[in-house]
Order: structure tokens, then C-alpha cells, then sequence
């Protein structure tokens, strides 16, 4: 089954989100909605959104004590939300704190490592030399697994082995995603479309690879193709 493309709304402001999303049109069903935006509009640009026919993925990698990520949870789903994000290395009682708060009524997805972040990056930001990213990666997919997350945040070159090793099939969102010959900008673990299809991703997130091109409508009509194969 291909993965389900979701546009993030990375913009300072509701009302350029929604034109991005009024743009697009039938073109994409589901948007990511994240620190920048809510924090600028609140949980009215998730209702706005919602109010176009469209999901959102609210992207706001909660990480605190379990009691306080139970309740924002609760609170992502109150505002619409189809999808929200916990950092993994929160541990497995805050996942399972948000998944309780989520009450079913809205997948929790496990942030693994960040796609703009390398093994010296992220060896620097634990304190901790790494043997390897994936390892890491796989990792905390477990701790996720064992939090009953609906799925896990990765870049699309650990997609496979998260499916392979880890028992039931969580879900894998995918971001970083571009096109090819898009810069990379500010990723260091990129995938096209087609190799996020390929691995078996569940989602796979689309930022400035459409919302900084030309033609937006154009550069979704690619990745479709690159998705539909």
C-alpha cells in the first residue's frame, strides 16, 4: 500500500496555511501542523483546516512527565487532531501516557531521531558515542512498541528494518522527504518518494520539496507519480 503524503504547513501564520491548503486543493488530504503555526495561531488552525475537509497531523513532539503529556494529549485530540508526536526518548511510561490520553481517537507516533541529525549530532546530543544511527533508531522503536504507540518517526532508510524487527507492524511516518534533485537543506537522512514507497512507510511528510516550489500543485502532481509508481 503506498504511503499517505502529508504537507506540512510550515508558515508563520493561519492565514498563509490556509491558501497553501486552499491551493492545493484535492491534491492532499492531510497536513502537518507544527511548533511554528500552533504556536503563532493555536488550536484554531487545526480546527480551520479540519473546516476544509482535510487531517492533521499535529507535530508538536510533546516530551514532559507522563500526567502533563496524558493531558496535552487529550487536548490534541479535542482540537482535531488525526495524528500527534511524542519524543520516544521520553520513555515508555510518557508514551503510554499519551496513548491513554489519545484515547483512540487519535494515533501517537513516537519521535525516533530526528532526520536532521547524524550519529556525531545526535552522539553529541545524548553524551554518548553511537555505534550507528539505525541502531538507535531500532532502539527506541521498541521503547515505543513496548508504549503501545500507534507507530514511530524515522527517515525512510530505517523504514524496513523498523518492520522487520519490530513484532505487531508499527506504523512509520517518513519526513525529510524530497523530490529528487531537491536540496536536502537542513536534513541529513533524505528519501524520495519512491524509496519511502518502497521501504514500506506508512506516511511521508512533504515540506518546502512543495511548499517552496514554483508551482505547488505541479510538485504534488510528482510526488503522486512517484508514489503511484
Amino acid at each position: 500500500m503506498r504511503p499517505v503524503p502529508i504537507v506540512a504547513l510550515d508558515v508563520p501564520d493561519a492565514g498563509r496555511a490556509l491558501a497553501l491548503v486552499k491551493l492545493l486543493g484535492d491534491a492532499c488530504e492531510f497536513y502537518k501542523i507544527g511548533g511554528e503555526l500552533f504556536t503563532a495561531s493555536g488550536p484554531s488552525v487545526v480546527e480551520a483546516v479540519r473546516n476544509e475537509g482535510k487531517k492533521v497531523f499535529l507535530d508538536l513532539k510533546f516530551h514532559d512527565i507522563p500526567n502533563t503529556v496524558r493531558a496535552a494529549a487529550r487536548s490534541a485530540v479535542s482540537a482535531g487532531a488525526s495524528l500527534l508526536t511524542v519524543h520516544a526518548i521520553g520513555g515508555r511510561a510518557m508514551i503510554a501516557a499519551a496513548v491513554e490520553g489519545a484515547r483512540d481517537q487519535c494515533g501517537v507516533l513516537a519521535v525516533t531521531v530526528l532526520t536532521s541529525m547524524n550519529a556525531d549530532a545526535y552522539s553529541e546530543a545524548v553524551g554518548n558515542p553511537i555505534d550507528s544511527v539505525a541502531y538507535e533508531v531500532i532502539r527506541l522503536a521498541r521503547v515505543a512498541q513496548e508504549g503501545r504507540a500507534f507507530g514511530v518517526v524515522c527517515s525512510g532508510h530505517e523504514v524496513a528494518r523498523i518492520r522487520a524487527e519490530t513484532a505487531d507492524g508499527l506504523a512509520t511516518l517518513v519526513p525529510g522527504v524530497r523530490l529528487a534533485g531537491h536540496s536536502a537543506n537542513d536534513q541529513s537522512r533524505v528519501v524520495t518518494p519512491a524509496e519511502a514507497a518502497t521501504a514500506g512507510a506508512t506516511y511521508i511528510v512533504l515540506g518546502r520539496t512543495v511548499t517552496a516550489a514554483d508551482e505547488p500543485r505541479a510538485a504534488m502532481a510528482r510526488v503522486h507519480d512517484e508514489l503511484n509508481g
